[in-house]
């Protein structure tokens, strides 16, 4: 085992702001991808993060990217109020408790024996590396929590997060700096998952349920209200999608949910940046192109120009792209600490759709 386990250790990356990653893509980053890498840092940094906008900024997180090193990115852009909220897989937030909880993931190679790892206990995600007794210990963790907190009926994904990183931060001292979850429980960022029983921290939950009779359950419902009032109540909104899948959609949703659903005009999305693999004849990024998501009223007709797709891999882009945000003008917001926001905006959201409703005709 320890000859697999031998490779460094993966830690979280904090970007710095650095000068020279600017220059490199203002001045190097100019056409095909590249350029629209350029072009998603600007609309970010010159448009999003400027104050007069005042834009509320959602961040969508798909893949493996807490196991590959970038909850340090978010976490540096949660702490400077650079994103307000997040909507990720639950497997990147239950990957994230292996770094609170001081555990160790490995650089490896995704050219393994697999069958040879399942006997040696190693976990592979890719090239990354680390013992099964990793899951074990974490999710031990996360059940002693549910025990320990006692928590029953539903409750929204992001409250849920929240309580957790407070249990982590007392726990494990520290952990902040190197844990997304305690992290955002620290800045007031909730987390929310579109997907609650995908992950490892879903599946505890459903142990919890049938072998503790707990009544305690993530709330599906109160999360798209949650998110749909956020949204609401932002001046301008604009989202940074990091890969695609169920965050993506679950984030986009929220303007045709208000228009559609709820009748209220808001209208969609001010700015749009995605980096992501896919593309658009697959279907995997069907009803969310910038100019299809207009036709869905996801993103604002008039706004195009402030939106980018950067055909790129997240792990490369990503860190590029939060060094050059880091280190412009607009590099560091007050936080909206929308966490403890969220049950005015829940209410404004409830007065609105009953007007809308109201004043339908019979």
């Amino acid at each position: 085992m320890s000859g697999h386990l031998g490779g460094k250790v993966i830690r979280y990356y904090r970007p710095q702001g650095s000068d020279d990653v600017r220059r490199l893509i203002d001045q190097g980053f100019q056409a095909f991808n590249a350029g629209r890498l350029s072009e998603a840092c600007h609309i970010f940094s010159d448009k999003m993060l400027a104050p007069e906008n005042d834009t509320t900024i959602g961040l969508t997180v798909a893949g493996a990217l807490t196991p590959a090193g970038l909850g340090g990115c978010v976490i540096e852009l949660m702490e400077r109020g650079l994103v307000d909220f997040l909507i990720s897989t639950g497997a990147n937030l239950y990957h994230d408790l292996h770094y609170a909880m001081n555990f160790t993931l490995h650089r490896g190679s995704p050219f393994l024996d697999d069958v040879e790892l399942y006997e040696q206990g190693i976990i592979r995600i890719y090239d990354i590396l680390f013992p099964s007794s990793v899951l074990l210990e974490t999710d031990a963790y996360i059940r002693d929590f549910l025990q320990r907190e006692r928590l029953e009926g539903p409750m929204s994904s992001a409250d849920f997060h929240h309580r957790l990183g407070r249990d982590l931060l007392e726990r494990f001292p520290g952990c902040e700096a190197h844990s997304v979850v305690a992290s955002a429980a620290a800045a007031d960022v909730p987390i929310y998952t579109s997907s609650p029983g995908d992950s490892s921290i879903g599946m505890n939950i459903a142990s919890n349920e049938l072998l503790d009779g707990s009544t305690f359950m993530i709330d599906s419902s109160l999360d798209v209200n949650e998110v749909c009032a956020i949204i609401l109540a932002g001046k301008q909104n604009g989202c940074v999608i990091l890969g695609g899948g169920s965050p993506k959609n679950f984030y986009l949703q929220g303007q045709p949910t208000l228009w559609e659903v709820y009748g209220i005009p808001k209208g969609g999305n001010d700015y749009f940046i995605q980096i992501t693999t896919d593309q658009v004849v697959w279907g995997g990024l069907s009803g969310a192109t910038p100019a299809e998501a207009v036709s869905w009223g996801k993103v604002n007709p008039g706004v195009l120009p402030d939106t980018v797709v950067a055909y790129c891999d997240s792990t490369v882009a990503f860190p590029l792209f939060c060094e050059y945000v880091i280190g412009s003008a607009h590099g560091r917001r007050p936080r909206r600490g929308l966490m403890q926001r969220r049950e005015a905006l829940l209410a404004d959201l409830k007065r609105q759709a009953e007007a809308a409703r109201d004043a339908k005709p019979e």
